[in-house]
């Protein structure tokens, strides 16, 4: 990643909506395998969503998460769920991550880790959660979770590989020289049952292990990768009663160093985190303040570090950027329009949202981007014009700076 010169360069958080051919290609392989037809339908779809993130103004985009294993008929939750198909160890269960109220593990400070059900904002809100009209969760598909029963290997090299070929094919036919692939972070992969490893200590220096052979691939091939880690704020609804937040610090931490062991001896300058609150669309009163963990989220040896800023839940924590030093050489990559709403931003407020960042840590230190991946999170239509308003706010921002 270069640091901006002469206008603010534009990326975005990952998943971008798969086109209907796709998603049916995705169920058909469920049944029929990886096919020569499917493969080129992959291919070709990449190299599409490229050129359309150029025309709408990213510098920065990525392949959609479109060679990211989707376990439902729509493509929200690929971030994570695409690592059953990648991982060695794991075995199938019959527990709905959505549904199921399950104990994931427990760790150190005795902080353990429940299952969406009983999440501090879902019981608070329990009735609207579980009233239908609310919409809250009526998009949600059961999602069979998987356990730990042996030790995790990687067997994703020949997807991974795909992933990043793909990729560059995209970049190739667009004249873009910059791209991103997301990869799950040591301390989200560590988030399933665990009936194998002895500690989390244990469990998440596995995880380490294994996803780093999906980070080197990415960065040998040239490209960033970015690491999707809610895992460092989100989990802090996920844990109740509610901790310390001196028990929570240390409950990261550990999650932290994981990380850092995986990123040993890779170039920062190819590596950005993803940090977010979980990207349900319910009120998130429970969610821990960016001030509480940004010592924490900046520990992890990354060149840049992505937040959610334009969720409304948070966008006030643009603040923080005025009590914390960024790192000398390295850069944030702010979301200015928020995969929250269906309200379509408009180019001046992103405008604002770009200019504030700026004027704090310097206009060649913000990159625009979006909260989470707007696939699956909002209607195909509505997510394409939300990153529409995202380039066109990066060029007002950009004659308002330079």
């Amino acid at each position: 990643m270069s640091l901006n010169t002469d206008h603010i360069q534009v990326t975005h958080a990952g998943s971008l909506p798969r086109t209907p051919e796709l998603i049916a290609a995705n169920a058909a392989k469920e049944t029929e395998g990886i096919t020569p037809e499917f493969l080129e339908l992959l291919e070709s779809s990449v190299v599409d969503v490229v050129q359309r993130q150029k025309d709408l103004g990213v510098d920065i985009p990525n392949d959609g998460e479109y060679g990211h294993t989707m376990s439902t008929s729509v493509d929200y939750g690929a971030w994570w769920n695409y690592s059953f198909a990648r991982l060695g160890g794991l075995e199938p269960t019959d527990v709905d991550r959505w549904k199921d109220a399950t104990v994931h593990r427990s760790s150190p400070g005795h902080i353990v880790l429940t299952s969406f059900p009983d999440r501090r904002d879902r019981l608070a809100f329990n009735d609207a959660y579980t009233d239908p009209s609310s919409g809250i969760l009526a998009h949600r598909k059961s999602v069979s979770q998987p356990k730990i029963t042996g030790p995790l290997t990687y067997t994703g090299q020949d997807l991974v590989n795909s992933d990043v070929t793909n990729l560059k094919k995209g970049l190739a036919a667009t004249g873009l020289t910059q791209g991103f692939v997301a990869s799950l972070s040591p301390g989200s992969c560590a988030r399933v049952a665990n009936d194998y490893y002895t500690s989390d200590e244990e469990l998440l220096y596995a995880c380490a292990d294994v996803m780093r052979e999906e980070y080197k691939a990415i960065i040998h091939a040239g490209l960033t990768v970015q690491l999707d880690d809610p895992s460092l704020a989100e989990s802090w609804d996920q844990i109740n009663p509610e901790p310390t937040l001196e028990d929570y610090l240390k409950f990261i931490q550990l999650r932290v160093e994981a990380t850092n062991w995986a990123l040993r001896d890779l170039p920062q300058e190819q590596i950005r985190l993803h940090v977010c609150w979980g990207s349900w669309h319910g009120p998130h009163t429970t969610d821990i303040p960016l001030a509480d963990i940004i010592g924490s989220v900046l520990q992890v040896n990354a060149g840049a570090y992505s937040f959610e800023a334009g969720n409304v839940r948070h966008e006030h924590e643009w603040r923080v950027w005025q009590d914390t030093k960024l790192p000398e050489g390295k850069v944030i990559i702010p979301g200015v329009v928020s995969h929250a709403t269906n309200v379509v931003e408009h180019p001046d407020l992103v405008a604002d949202r770009i200019v504030r960042f700026a004027e704090v840590v310097g206009r060649e230190n913000v990159i625009a981007s979006t909260d989470c991946g707007l696939g699956g999170r909002v209607h195909p239509q509505i997510a394409w014009a939300k990153l529409d308003a995202l380039g066109e706010g990066a060029r007002r921002a950009t004659k308002r700076l330079w």
